[in-house]
């Protein structure tokens, strides 16, 4: 299957879940999470604010300062993502593409080890990783390799194996529900 048809199939099975089931499945997402070895060492997360039928992060990231780790969450400008530092997850509001971010421009995250929330349409069970298409997290973590990473996902955005490119990044862990 290409990437196209990929994208539409498992978008339609995620415009196909009640939000009961997203929340449900997003909560046991939460606790595997915060049980990986990855999140206890990490001093902070850098996550994702969900879009449409998206892992619901929210709580994940508000356990998280509360945990006492520092949060960032990205906000684009032009092709480059930057992740911005967050201690209130209401400080935000939805881009022009309708994905909700920072609403100041800062401050920039600044720690180069943070764990880092990866988003995607499918993932495999040994990393790989196909997003949306922007390439953002892929450019992202190009310049700053020695980020640990773990992708959230529903248990039919796991594939067997996807197409992938010399730029794409697999990711460390992919947890699933």
């Amino acid at each position: 299957m290409d990437k196209k048809a990929l994208r539409w199939e498992i978008r339609e099975k995620k415009r196909a879940m009640t939000e009961e089931e997203i929340i449900s499945r997003s909560e046991k997402l939460g606790a595997l999470f915060t049980a990986t070895e990855a999140y206890r060492n990490a001093k902070s997360v850098y996550g994702y604010l969900p879009y449409n039928q998206e892992v619901r992060t929210v709580p994940m990231l508000q356990k998280a300062l509360e945990d006492g780790k520092r949060v960032a969450v990205p906000k684009v400008y032009g092709d480059t993502m930057k992740f911005l530092w967050l201690v209130d997850l209401s400080q935000v509001e939805k881009s022009e593409m309708g994905i909700p971010e920072p609403v100041e421009d800062g401050p920039v995250a600044d720690d180069k080890t943070a764990l880092v929330l990866m988003p995607g349409v499918a993932f495999t069970q040994n990393g790989d990783r196909m997003g949306y298409g922007g390439g953002y997290y892929d450019r992202f973590l190009a310049c700053e390799p020695d980020h640990p990473t773990v992708a959230l996902c529903y248990e039919f955005q796991m594939v067997e194996s996807l197409p992938t490119e010399e730029f794409d990044i697999p990711v460390d862990t992919v947890l699933w529900a």
